[in-house]
This record gives C-alpha cells, structure tokens and sequence, in this order.
C-alpha cells in the first residue's frame, strides 16, 4: 500500500503527573498539559504513515494546528486519532481528533509533516 488519504492511528494514552500542565511548565493546574498533547498527536500521525515508507525514508513534522478544548485530570483515558486527509508530493496533512473516555471532545486539530530521506536530512544538521 502506498501513503494515500484515509490511512489511521490511534494513540491510547492514560494521563500520567509527567503529562500535566505543571510538569510540562504550560501552565498550573494538574491536567493534561497542551505540550503532551500535540506530543502524543504527533505519534499518531508517525505510527500512521511510517510502514508504508520507502526504507530510508522518514517524516517530519513542519506545520501545527491545535485546539486543546477540554481539561483531562490524572488517570483520564485519551485517545488520539490521526487520520491522512491530503497527500500532496511528499506533504502529508493529517486530521486530529482526541476524545476521552467519558466521549468529551479533548481536542482536534491538523498536522502537517514531510517525508524526508533520513540521511540527507540529518546531513544538514
């Protein structure tokens, strides 16, 4: 299978004290921090697309669009889905959606990421 609109993932995570607000140092309060979250949307968008990369190639992220809607405190259930809505060349744009387990909307957004050769992109650095 080729990268094509369509291809899924999901990130289950649990809210640990290492993802707060507070331990991040995005704000004061003992929820999800917003960090964490677009953390944990940029996997999904990893784990959607990197089986169906050429060997040597990989992704990465270079355009962020993020709605963090809704608190989730410790120990909440938070599933974050990737979708890839549009392929264009090598440009990969995904759709985010993140609702916990109680079904309230967490966040939703959009991510674009590039595919890259892996050894010319480290090259530069």
């Amino acid at each position: 299978m080729t990268l094509a609109p369509g291809l899924r993932s999901e990130v289950l995570i649990m809210v640990e004290r290492e993802d707060t607000a507070i331990k991040v140092g995005s704000g004061d309060v003992p929820v999800l921090g917003t960090p964490r979250l677009l953390s944990f949307a940029e996997a999904a968008t990893v784990k959607a697309v990197q089986r169906y990369l050429a060997p040597g190639l990989t992704s990465v992220g270079t355009k962020i669009r993020l709605d963090h809607l809704a608190p989730s405190p410790v120990g909440m259930h938070v599933e974050i889905a990737a979708e890839l809505t549009e392929v264009d060349g090598r440009r990969l744009v995904f759709s985010i959606v993140a609702v916990d387990k109680r079904g309230t909307l967490v966040g939703t957004g959009t991510i674009e990421r590039v595919v890259v050769d892996r050894e010319r992109f480290l090259a530069r650095l």
